[in-house]
């Protein structure tokens, strides 16, 4: 059971995420704002994946501030903690590399993660197929879109026995996210 500290604490990774991410949007057709995203992969981690531990679930929420916003990794250890930090910054790429190389090295890197960046991460690509077949950025072409899923299996192939509801789950929207998009 989460304490009522533990939930604060929540709650202000919501807030700072929210916050970090305000001017973001998703690229799908609706340009949803950002921050559902990572609420997304949060819920995904609870509801699906049977995650109870607030440290993997704080990390969740705050799981793209460091790649994508000016939030630093000083910042989210003096507010959430040194293993909060350690976790959001196994899933954070570099950006200072070229895209391509960043995409290799997800898929490196994805066998070596602690089994925490391992859900997250899944939960993340989850999130991010099912938002693709659903809804796909409007400039992405079927290759694109093709060569997305392709690479996410390749991800989620090293993240294999982490937890093995969300990589059911992972199965299950890929093979919908084929059949729209391979037929």
């Amino acid at each position: 059971m989460i304490e009522e500290e533990e939930f604060g604490l929540f709650l202000a990774a919501l807030h700072y995420s929210a916050g970090k991410h305000s001017w973001q949007r998703r690229k799908d057709a609706a340009h949803t704002p950002y921050i559902n995203h990572p609420i997304q992969v949060a819920g995904l981690l609870w509801s699906a994946g049977g995650i109870r531990d607030i440290s993997i679930l704080i990390a969740a929420i705050l799981h793209d501030t460091v790649e994508d916003t000016d939030a630093s990794p000083e910042e989210i250890r003096n507010q959430f903690g040194g293993q909060v930090l350690g976790f959001v910054l196994e899933v954070t790429d570099d950006k200072s590399l070229p895209k391509e190389e960043r995409k290799r090295l997800q898929i490196i890197h994805a066998p070596q993660l602690s089994p925490a960046a391992k859900c997250i991460k899944l939960a993340d690509k989850i999130c991010n197929l099912r938002d693709i077949y659903q809804s796909p950025p409007a400039d992405w072409p079927l290759e694109r879109i093709q060569k997305y899923f392709r690479w996410s299996e390749e991800v989620v192939e090293g993240l294999r026995g982490a937890n093995p509801t969300l990589e059911a789950c992972y199965d299950t929207e890929l093979a919908r996210a084929k059949d729209k998009y391979f037929a």
